[in-house]
């Protein structure tokens, strides 16, 4: 929902023309989000801005524009913390982000895993932790 609502409000302001969130996007989103998210969040809107974290640099990577606003992906009143986040998930794992564009082979192994965490999730009623890696 929170991807879609970002979507969804760059659509209707004009920033882009078609929705950003497709299966090859949200691949990326997903390789962003298992390495930044630990599980330790103890609440919703720290889980909130850091998958808004990841989507932000989802969409400034693999997205259509050179920039786009930052307010959709923003949900604490700290602009540091977002940037810092970004610093820190940048510093990180730029080495693939370039690698899951470069190579076929790492882009569906982490499509694998994520469509075997939907599958797991949709056969459960309980939490699981699905990408720890």
């Amino acid at each position: 929902m929170w991807l879609r609502t970002v979507d969804r409000s760059l659509l209707l302001q004009g920033w882009q023309d078609v929705a950003f969130i497709n299966p090859a996007n949200v691949v990326f989103v997903y390789m962003l989000v298992r390495e930044l998210v630990n599980g330790e969040e103890t609440k919703e809107s720290d889980l909130q801005a850091a998958v808004l974290t990841c989507l932000y640099l989802s969409y400034s990577y693999m997205g259509n524009e050179i920039s786009y606003p930052l307010k959709p992906f923003l949900v604490e009143d700290s602009k540091d913390k977002f940037w810092d986040r970004c610093l820190l998930i940048v510093n990180r794992l730029s080495t693939k982000m370039l690698k899951i564009n470069a190579e076929p082979g790492f882009f569906t192994e982490v499509f694998t895993e994520l469509k075997s965490c939907g599958q797991l999730l949709a056969s459960s009623n309980r939490s699981l932790t699905c990408g720890a890696a």
